[in-house]
């Protein structure tokens, strides 16, 4: 999937900013929520940011995205 896009450093270090970010929620083991989190990731990486702090802050901002968008529709 996305391994041809990325070194293995760079796929290294999105598996652990992935990690980090789903560490840090109650619901970070949930296929859907893993998925957005690894979207907003990828698209860090993408931009060729991929230093560790900056893809797990991209992964957090991920996953405040999808909690807003839980309270909107509750």
């Amino acid at each position: 999937m996305i391994q041809g896009d990325f070194d293995r450093r760079t796929l290294a270090k999105m598996e652990v900013a992935l990690d980090r970010v789903c560490a840090n929620t109650p619901v970070g083991e949930e296929h859907d929520v893993r998925k957005r989190i690894a979207k907003g990731i990828v698209q860090c990486a993408k931009t060729g940011n991929t230093t560790l702090g900056a893809l797990t802050d991209a992964g957090e901002r991920a996953l405040a995205r999808l909690s807003a968008d839980a309270l909107k529709s509750a």
